[in-house]
């Protein structure tokens, strides 16, 4: 699967997705940093990647309709967080990945957990 991370998450976090065998792209050496999140999400949406965060601006779907995009996955860590807890949840969201596709998906990660978005309108089609 294709994932950009957000500027909030480092070249460590991006190793454990592309040891899993995944495409990444980050936001930081792509040279997006301080851009706007319409504008990150605009570029998302062209790279057909699903957006990897902290910031949880993107978790409102009324914002950012997540049926318009590769996917948006919100990693829920405690505060303050250590590294440890943004690896722990980036483990839940690729074991999460294994069952389920995150296409067209809102996702919010904490550590053994995910909240599934779905729209209304898509319950039941």
């Amino acid at each position: 699967m294709r994932f950009k991370l957000d500027e909030n998450l480092s070249e460590s976090v991006a190793r454990i997705f592309r040891e899993a065998g995944h495409d990444v792209e980050t936001v930081f050496s792509q040279g997006l940093c301080s851009s706007s999140d319409q504008h990150l999400m605009t570029i998302c949406a062209k790279e057909n990647r699903c957006l990897v965060t902290l910031d949880m601006d993107f978790s409102n779907p009324l914002l950012f309709n997540p049926t318009d995009y590769s996917g948006i996955a919100v990693l829920r860590v405690p505060s303050p967080c250590t590294l440890k807890d943004i690896q722990q949840a980036v483990i839940t969201l690729l074991l999460g990945l294994q069952r389920d596709s995150i296409e067209g998906s809102l996702w919010i990660v904490q550590r053994g957990r995910i909240r599934i978005y779905q729209p209304e309108g898509n319950i039941g089609d």
